[in-house]
């Protein structure tokens, strides 16, 4: 087609010149004219397509299709062309979009569409316990005619269902738990397959693909962190604690039991009490003991 646009335009700007020079009839100077002015026209039917863009066609104002491919097209050139990206695109939540400024006067850009750093959500969680919050999500467009006509902004709704979507999870589950059931914290893989499950369903109406979903950041609120941290401090040294009682008992077990089978010592129930105490307070001590010997006997 380019060759014949080509053709168009200079074959009417040379039969418009030749028949001023001629002074030929009216009719060659009208078709002239009509020639220079299709091909004109024709140019504003070529598009380049690089990869991963693609080109919404619309003929007054009826959607007529999407060109996907990369390279040189010609289409209608009454067909107007949207340009969307079908590049893949990730965001934090809690980051503000600040949008494009042109110059009222000469209308060129002064400031390009940019993306603030996210800032994490405040929000409680299953528990009430107020906590902060953010992900990172990856998307790309998958419906470029549901993306362009079926929401105002498709950026600026994947933003706030995003965000929806994550604060709805975080008052789902607690952010710690002792149970073993799901949890913020500790169960961070089905955390966020279930995050990009809640985001996808809100929106597969966009013409939006979730590729990833995952939690940057975890953490309580900080007028509750300190105590938050203390309550966690006490729970590691108790299981810590239980867990150091445990082989002590079981220590202190099998050595009653092999003093008993070997026929080494036989322990009446006294003796039997005051190794068990003296053991125990050396297994379970918290520093180093320092043993002090009877010289007497366990009644004096």
């Amino acid at each position: 087609m380019l060759p014949i646009a080509f053709v168009l335009f200079f074959g009417g700007i040379a039969l418009f010149v030749t028949t001023l020079v001629t002074f030929q009839q009216f009719i060659p100077g009208i078709s002239s004219v009509v020639m220079f002015i299709c091909g004109l026209i024709s140019f504003f039917g070529f598009m380049a397509i690089a990869p991963n863009d693609s080109r919404v066609l619309l003929l007054f104002g009826d959607y007529k299709g999407t060109a996907r491919e990369s390279g040189f097209f010609w289409v209608n050139p009454f067909f107007s062309k949207k340009k969307l990206s079908l590049r893949i695109r990730n965001f934090e939540t809690g980051s503000l979009v600040q949008p494009e400024e042109k110059n009222p006067s000469t209308g060129q850009v002064v400031r390009k569409k940019s993306r603030s750093s996210g800032k994490p959500s405040k929000v409680n969680d299953r528990d009430g316990n107020p906590i902060e919050i953010s992900a990172v999500v990856v998307w790309k467009v998958v419906n470029t005619a549901e993306a362009l006509f079926e929401v105002n902004d498709y950026e600026d709704y994947i933003s706030v269902q995003s965000e929806a979507a994550l604060r709805n999870l975080a008052s789902r589950h607690p952010y710690d738990s002792e149970d073993h059931e799901l949890s913020l914290r500790g169960s961070v893989t089905e955390v966020c397959v279930q995050l990009q499950q809640d985001i996808q369903e809100r929106l597969d109406q966009a013409g939006i693909e979730i590729l990833e979903a995952r939690i940057s950041h975890l953490a309580y609120a900080p007028e509750i962190a300190s105590a938050m941290l203390q309550r966690q401090q006490a729970g590691a040294v108790v299981a810590a604690r239980t867990k150091i009682v445990d082989g002590a008992v079981g220590m202190v077990e099998l050595a009653l039991d092999q003093l008993k089978n070997k026929g080494i010592i036989e322990l009446d129930d006294e003796r039997r009490a005051a190794m068990v105490s003296n053991l125990l307070v050396v297994l379970c001590s918290d520093r180093h003991t320092q043993p002090v010997v009877n010289t007497g006997s366990l009644y004096q």
